[in-house]
């Protein structure tokens, strides 16, 4: 039985690239992994039926103080690879959130220039009116005229 997990590989250029430096470091592809599979409907599969041939096997008696002992253990584990995996979504979170940023900053700058080139614009515009006034003032009958 082939147990795949699912992975959807991300679409945003930042998050790629930061998938990208997170699989170089081999402690990161295994927790990656754990997690993953910890995660998983098949993960729950397995510790129902190690609990049920656990329990109806009679390798201990009730309390189930070794059974006890080694959920403890996982649990500790997993609770652990549960706080990876926060620090890696923090992770994505701020990798999304300092593109958004360098984003926001290039807006702002285009804008600026936007901005500058529409007061330019403006400016030249009035300078075409008043242009445009003085030689109708000029060419209007009545109007003073070179000489």
């Amino acid at each position: 039985m082939a147990m795949r997990m699912a992975v959807r590989r991300p679409l945003h250029p930042a998050l790629v690239k930061q998938a990208e430096e997170r699989a170089r470091d081999v402690q990161n592809r295994i927790a990656d992994l754990i997690t993953r599979f910890a995660g998983s409907m098949p993960f729950v599969y397995i510790h129902a039926v190690f609990f049920a041939v656990w329990i109806v096997s009679g390798i201990e008696a009730f309390p189930y103080g070794l059974l006890t002992m080694i959920v403890s253990l996982e649990a500790i584990f997993l609770s652990t690879f549960v706080m990876i995996s926060q620090n890696r979504a923090d992770e994505k979170r701020q990798v999304l959130a300092d593109h958004q940023w360098e984003l926001v900053q290039l807006e702002q700058q285009q804008n600026d220039d936007l901005l500058s080139l529409s007061h330019q614009l403006l400016d030249l515009t009035k300078e075409v009116h008043r242009m445009t006034s003085r030689v109708e003032e000029l060419v209007s009958p009545g109007g003073r005229t070179a000489e």
